[in-house]
């Protein structure tokens, strides 16, 4: 991990504590090397931060090419490893760009949802973005945001302090995700998503319930 990147994540998780006494779990879940493809639920605008946080490696993210507009902006977003996608396209040289990283060893972050939550559940899972991983070889570890969606829903402009809880599911290993279906692979990040959001929320004491924001 490069010195800039680990002093950025050690103020970021500081706030991520204090702000929305955030709490992380199954980090044993996550390998140590090789390329991993994090599927993670999409509930809010501060997944991609929430997601990486407590690894112990550098994520690596898709953002929207507009984002890529202003070049201070550009500069900072790719110091932390974000590369431009289009929207409403197939982005073929995205596509590619994920499989590098990937076959690097890197850690790249995914949104199988492909849009934010509106109701907090987790939607329809895209099988093409787990596509990826097998074309690839790598591991998948399935990933829950549970509380963000509470913070900074679509329908806020600004987040409200909410208690947030980050786990990490048991991984489909790299064997697996060349052994398995698609179908297979696209059916068990579905339901390890949804079992995870299920034990987050009672962890959270919540029992399950969707709390919806504050208005």
């Amino acid at each position: 991990m490069r010195l800039y990147y680990h002093i950025v994540r050690y103020f970021t998780n500081w706030f991520l504590v204090i702000f929305f006494r955030g709490r992380v779990f199954g980090l044993r879940n996550f390998p140590a090397q090789g390329g991993v493809l994090l599927a993670s639920n999409h509930q809010s605008y501060l997944d991609p931060v929430l997601d990486v946080l407590a690894l112990q490696r550098e994520g690596n993210f898709m953002a929207r090419d507009t984002l890529f507009k202003n070049p201070l902006f550009k500069r900072l977003i790719e110091s932390l490893n974000a590369f431009p996608v289009k929207r409403g396209a197939a982005d073929v040289g995205a596509v590619k760009e994920i499989l590098r990283r990937l076959r690097d060893g890197r850690v790249v972050v995914v949104y199988p949802e492909g849009t934010r939550t509106l109701t907090g559940e987790i939607g329809p899972i895209n099988s093409n973005t787990l596509a990826i991983a097998k074309k690839a070889g790598v591991a998948i570890v399935p990933t829950v945001i549970d509380g963000a969606f509470e913070s900074w829903p679509r329908t806020r402009v600004v987040p409200f302090p909410s208690r947030i809880y980050v786990t990490y599911c048991e991984a489909i290993t790299a064997v697996q995700v060349r052994e398995w279906s698609l179908e297979q692979i696209t059916e068990t990040v579905a339901v390890r998503l949804k079992q995870g959001l299920q034990h987050s929320r009672r962890r959270r004491g919540v029992s399950n319930r969707i709390q919806f924001p504050p208005r």
